[in-house]
This record gives C-alpha cells, structure tokens and sequence, in this order.
C-alpha cells in the first residue's frame, strides 16, 4: 500500500518565476532491490513524461542492456541503456551502462550523456555520486532526485552537491519498508537531505505531484 511518511510542500511551478523557465530532470539511484523498485517507479510515469530520467542501478557491465531491456517492455515510457554523445530526450529513461560513469554535458539547450571509465566512487562505477554531482552543475533545471533501495552510502554526498548548488532540487528517499536493504537512503535521510520519504510504490506519484504532470 502506497505511504507517505514526510513530504515538504511541494513547490509549484506556476508560483516561481524561476521554476516557470525550468527544465525538469529526474535522476534516480539505486543498488540492491533495484530492479524491481524501477519496475514500480517507471510503471507509474505515463510515455508523455516531459523530462529525460536518468537512472544508476549498480550493476556489472553486460546486464544493464537487459535490464533496460525489460523494463522497457514494461513501463509505459521507453527505457535504454544510455550511450555516449547521445542527446537526452523527454519521455525516455536511461541505465547508465555497468563499469561506466555517466555524466551530463550541456550542448546550448540539450544535453549530452557522456560516459567514462575514471576511478570507481565509493567502490562503484557506475555511482550515483558522480550522476548526482553532474546535475548539481547544470542551471536551468529543476532536478527531482530519487534516492532509493541499496546497500551501502553511495549518492548522499552528490545529492549534498545538488541541494547546496540548486534551492529548487527537490529529493525524494525510499522508506525503510518497501527498502530491500536500507543503506542508501538512510545515508540521506539521516542527514536531513531529503524532502520526501515514502514508500516504492508512492514514488512515481511524488514525482509527478512536483514537476506538476
């Protein structure tokens, strides 16, 4: 059953000039129990979603094609493994690829993947914490961040970045109930970083009731 334990007022778009002109992003990262909690939180973001979701679910290399794969075929928007140089589009989600890290880089008024092999963060690549730290550089964007089911602290610090660089970030955090392993999220709910915290299957309704779909 789909529960909300904390939720910040969610801010209005049409209340904040500086929200009005803002591109909505959704970044999500996730370890253990993952997959699963995809297939509830993609499943609830209708095809037409206005804004691209990028996803890190750590995972080795040559099973995050699959699992795209899958979720594609489940969810109403189209899901992909993201590929280096490509332009990001609304209504798409993408896996970062397993033994790669993936940044955004601004190219005038898209955004391009870019995907590299530099050092593994908190023993990961890909990790959540160079996503998370990529977006926090961006402007013009309304980021909504998804912190959910994993072992371990991976994306805390980039969501740090993120809050400290964008006021208007808004971060949503699994509850321990729905959690598989609650690591992650702890991380960040422990620091008070969060705006929400609700459980899996209430996920893809906060977002929809921020960016006002």
């Amino acid at each position: 059953m789909a529960k909300t334990l904390f939720q910040d007022k969610v801010p209005h778009p049409f209340n904040d000039s500086h929200l009005s002109q803002s591109k909505p992003i959704v970044v999500i990262g996730t370890s253990t129990g993952g997959p699963r909690a995809l297939q509830y939180v993609l499943g609830s973001l209708p095809s037409e979603f206005p804004a691209p979701v990028l996803i890190v679910q750590h995972m080795p290399a040559g099973f995050t094609n699959s699992l795209a794969h899958r979720l594609n075929m489940a969810a109403p928007m189209r899901v992909k493994e993201a590929e280096h140089g490509e332009i990001l589009e609304n209504g798409t989600a993408y896996i970062t690829p397993g033994n790669y890290h993936l940044r955004l880089k601004a190219a005038g008024k898209t955004l391009l993947v870019d995907l590299n092999q530099t050092d593994r963060v908190n023993g990961h690549r890909p990790s959540v914490d160079v996503l998370m730290e990529s977006v926090a550089r961006l402007t013009d964007y309304q980021p909504v961040a998804v912190i959910m089911t994993g072992m371990g602290t991976d994306g805390w610090k980039g969501i740090e970045k993120l809050k400290q660089a964008n006021r208007h970030a808004y971060v949503i955090a699994e509850a321990r109930e729905s959690c598989v392993v609650y690591g992650m999220p702890k991380a960040v709910v422990s620091r008070r970083l969060h705006n929400a915290m609700v459980s899996v299957d209430a996920i893809g309704k906060t977002i929809l009731d921020v960016i006002r779909v």
